[in-house]
């Protein structure tokens, strides 16, 4: 059988993509391989939020292909729905797959070989029936209208071979920020059944898993397109409730969507991660006017702030765009102010790129370019110093954690709830519990720790109280 590659650009929900459709072709008997450059076929699954998003994915195929002219390259993911014919003419690509068709990948890929390609065409998956040869650019294009598919197509849940796999429940966007692109390459937002969702956690349980990431493109609009009108916090209440998963931990959600209640739930479970990730793009009311973001500052704020009463050892993350357009220097410095004064313990800062077919594409006043990257410059920098503020404040702090796959002789990397990456000492096999003491020597690994696995519910009192040492 052939073997395979698969490397995923992007958010979460790219990632659950990505993992269902390597799951699905080593069920129909292909072999999964690490080096684009073994491989028979690559899958490149891709993300188009920025223009260096779409540079990167480029770059990708053209190194691939260099490597392994003989690799039949298949793009798919967002920057395939956005823009195929850009992506059909890159030397080695084989087939585009849109986010619309990226279910068919594994049935197309698992035959013996690709269609011939002569020229960019828009094809159903009836017509690609042919036995398949290497295709020389331009490439087979297959998508369609991302806002004709009515339901979420149900991913194939991951192997049991992955530490903290992900869920994606919810796809697509309701909303229109005037600078994103996504809800053009994701279509309108879609849920998966609580039923549904339910079952595959469980299935998630038996291969494994011990945490379980729920993402999805607008995580807290889940369910409110169901006839149930079943909501996020219900569907955590059931999962919590008639499953056996570890913690639960939720990908970003908008700030219109931490309630709360909903903070409330969190706080109310050990088992749901104390992480929250809560996009806030801009600290200036003009700007997230012209965004089109259905906030303001201080509701912003209020959220934040009741998040860290509510858990004071959270993670609080957020998005921030530096120079939209018309931003001023008044502008910016509100979002500066807002940041220090929020309890943050983590920063993703992005300089603004112009997204074909948006709003914010075409606004006038553009913020020079050098100005933005000083921007995004300084943004980072409080970013920098506010997570390295929160990792000392977490100092000589108990915590569960979970073994990753990354180590080296003599450690362990491990993951907290409360999303602080921390060392134990020795090799330890990935998706293992250990309880950790976090210290402040960061360049030190604690000598001491023991492992704790609680994923069958066994663990007795005094076995939960056997703790292991770590850093951060």
């Amino acid at each position: 059988m052939p073997t395979f590659s698969i490397q995923n650009f992007g958010c979460r929900a790219t990632e659950a993509d990505a993992a269902s459709v390597r799951q699905q072709l080593l069920s129909r008997g292909l072999t999964v391989t690490d080096d684009h450059s073994a491989a028979d076929i690559v899958v490149l699954n891709t993300c188009t939020v920025t223009a260096s998003a779409d540079a990167q994915a480029r770059e990708a195929v053209r190194k691939i292909h260099r490597a392994n002219p003989s690799a039949r390259i298949v793009v798919s993911g967002c920057y395939a729905q956005r823009a195929p014919e850009e992506v059909a003419v890159l030397p080695g690509v084989a087939l585009v797959v849109g986010n619309s068709h990226i279910a068919e990948i594994p049935t197309i890929v698992s035959r013996p070989v690709f269609p011939k390609a002569s020229a960019v065409n828009f094809v159903a998956i009836a017509e690609i029936a042919e036995p398949l040869s290497l295709a020389r650019a331009p490439a087979k294009i297959l998508t369609s209208d991302i806002f004709a598919s009515a339901a979420l197509p149900l991913p194939e849940p991951a192997s049991g071979d992955r530490t903290r796999p992900i869920l994606k429940i919810q796809d697509g966007c309701n909303h229109r920020c005037s600078y994103c692109v996504i809800p053009f390459v994701r279509g309108r937002s879609r849920s998966v059944s609580p039923a549904v969702v339910v079952e595959q956690v469980r299935d998630f349980v038996r291969r494994g898993a011990k945490e379980l990431v729920l993402s999805g493109i607008n995580l807290g609009s889940y369910g409110r397109d169901l006839s149930s009108q079943s909501g996020l916090q219900a569907l955590v209440r059931r999962i919590l409730a008639e499953t056996e998963i570890d913690r639960l931990r939720f990908s970003s959600i908008e700030p219109q969507d931490i309630t709360q209640e909903f903070i409330d739930l969190v706080a109310s479970s050990n088992r749901i991660a104390p992480h929250f990730h809560v996009p806030l793009q801009s600290g200036s009311d003009r700007v997230l006017r012209a965004m089109h973001r259905w906030y303001r500052a201080d509701h912003y704020a209020q959220r934040i702030r009741y998040i860290r009463q509510a858990l004071p050892h959270a993670a609080i993350g957020a998005d921030v765009i530096a120079g939209f357009p018309g931003e001023t220097e008044d502008d910016f410095a509100r979002t500066l102010e807002l940041i220090e004064g929020l309890p943050f313990t983590y920063l993703h800062a992005f300089s603004f790129s112009p997204r074909p077919g948006t709003e914010a594409a075409t606004l006038g006043s553009p913020v020079n370019e050098f100005l933005i990257r000083i921007r995004a410059r300084k943004l980072r920098a409080i970013g920098t110093l506010k997570a390295t503020a929160f990792r000392r404040c977490q100092s000589s702090t108990w915590h569960n954690a979970l073994t990753l796959h990354r180590n080296s002789e003599g450690w362990t990397e491990c993951l907290t709830g409360n999303y602080l990456r921390v060392r134990i000492a020795g090799t330890v096999p990935a998706n293992r519990w250990c309880r950790v003491w976090v210290t402040e020597r960061l360049n030190e690994i604690a000598s001491e720790y023991s492992l704790l696995d609680i994923s069958d519910g066994t663990a007795s009192p005094e076995i939960r109280q056997e703790f292991a040492s770590g850093i951060c």
